[in-house]
């Protein structure tokens, strides 16, 4: 019979009394398994959200890449040491590019007992995931998702282990200021376009705020939908402002079409210089559209190319027909950070993995930061970097401490 105080320890940690049957279930049979699979390593369940259907599926099949790469790595190396080598377990939802989606995969993700949930990627969904994630004290750690907000709510159970976009679009124009300055000003007026959601949205405001109080003009700050089929008007509205620059904030889909769109119609500004843009730091966009991608620049997110397992991860993604992309090495850092709270927690209880992600200091990941130090939810030492498409390659060129090559602006007539 079931040990009745069980179920109601189980029920207080948020398990249903089905899951505590079917454990109980399988506590008794493991008992009278033969010794050699009683001695089989537990397994910690993790929750991998990415929206791999609908509008933004490319990029949540490559933050998908990233975390299944570290899972395999971490139980690899001897899994949750301080568990006793226990297995990292994916639990995958399907956020279907809504946040409804993500919140029902959150659901689904709670009622199979994860520990915590890594992903999300658009804004929108991290935001809806997260908060519902909170409900059950679940710790959540958001891959992408730039809007500010998303850990402005004061919730205990979110983290943010890379930059947000108030960080991003402040080292973005302070490099921008930089790269006009050394190229004696050419660039007076900028066009700013962006996709109509939270992210998009929000940068154009910063954008609009700031740009002014460095010397540059807006001429026109045009928004769309996502998904767009036609950047036609949006192509014509830009060359009737005729700017320097065009500072496009955007997902994949919509800035290669704008790119190619103003490459057919001979727009050609001064520079193209995107802003967490899901098309300029992205080597599918290199390879399908080169010419359109050439010299396009991107303030973004990317991997620290002087860390050899970053390296190697690229060469693994490359060598299997992927293309790289800076969801990988976000999600792969990601996974990394929650398996080393596991691990510092000892313990699979949700309370003691927030707690332990909320001292973290760490430094295993593949990114250009430091150790992680959160405040409220914000790692701190998050930082983008500046990229620029030169040929065949995505180029650093901003910081320059670790810049590969320097910065081609005005780009070539």
């Amino acid at each position: 019979m079931t040990d009745q105080s069980e179920i109601k320890t189980a029920s207080r940690a948020g398990l249903s009394r089905r899951t505590v049957l079917a454990g109980s279930a399988a506590g008794s049979a493991a008992i009278a398994m033969p010794g050699v699979l009683r001695a089989q390593a537990p397994v910690v369940k993790i929750g991998i959200l990415q929206p791999v259907t609908g509008a933004l599926a490319y990029d949540g099949q490559q933050g998908q890449i990233g975390a299944e790469a570290a899972i395999k790595a971490i139980n690899d190396a001897g899994g949750i040491k301080s568990m006793g080598g226990a297995k990292l377990q994916m639990v995958f939802g399907d956020a279907r590019s809504t946040p409804e989606g993500g919140t029902a995969e959150v659901e689904r993700m709670q009622e199979q007992g994860v520990v915590g949930i890594v992903g999300g990627f658009a804004s929108p969904i991290c935001l809806a995931a997260s908060q519902a994630a909170a409900r059950y004290d679940l710790p959540y750690i958001v891959d992408v998702g730039v809007a500010d907000s998303i850990v402005t709510r004061g919730l205990k159970n979110t983290f943010r282990f890379g930059p947000g976009f108030g960080m991003v679009t402040k080292t973005a124009l302070a490099n921008l200021a930089k790269l006009n300055e050394d190229a004696g000003k050419p660039a007076k007026t900028v066009v700013l376009v962006h996709e109509d959601g939270l992210f998009g949205s929000g940068l154009a405001k910063l954008m609009q705020a700031e740009l002014p109080k460095l010397g540059f003009e807006i001429l026109d700050t045009i928004a769309h939908p996502t998904p767009t089929r036609d950047m036609s008007n949006v192509a014509l509205q830009i060359r009737a402002k005729n700017p320097d620059l065009v500072i496009p904030s955007s997902y994949y889909g919509e800035f290669a079409l704008l790119a190619r769109t103003m490459q057919q119609q001979r727009i050609r500004p001064k520079g193209i210089y995107a802003v967490l843009n899901g098309a300029a730091s992205n080597y599918r966009f290199v390879k399908e559209f080169n010419e359109a991608a050439q010299f396009v620049m991107d303030c973004n997110h990317w991997h620290d190319p002087r860390k050899p397992v970053a390296e190697a991860l690229r060469k693994q993604v490359e060598a299997s027909g992927k293309f790289w992309t800076y969801n990988i090495p976000l999600n792969y850092s990601c996974v990394g950070l929650l398996a080393d709270a596991i691990e510092r927690a000892g313990s699979s209880d949700k309370a003691k993995v927030t707690e332990a992600l909320a001292a973290s200091t760490y430094a295993g990941h593949i990114m250009p930061y430091g150790p992680t130090k959160f405040t409220n939810g914000q790692n701190e030492g998050g930082a983008p970097v500046n990229t620029q498409v030169q040929g065949n390659d995505i180029k650093v060129i901003f910081p320059s401490d670790f810049a590969d090559a320097k910065p081609v602006f005005p780009r070539p007539a």
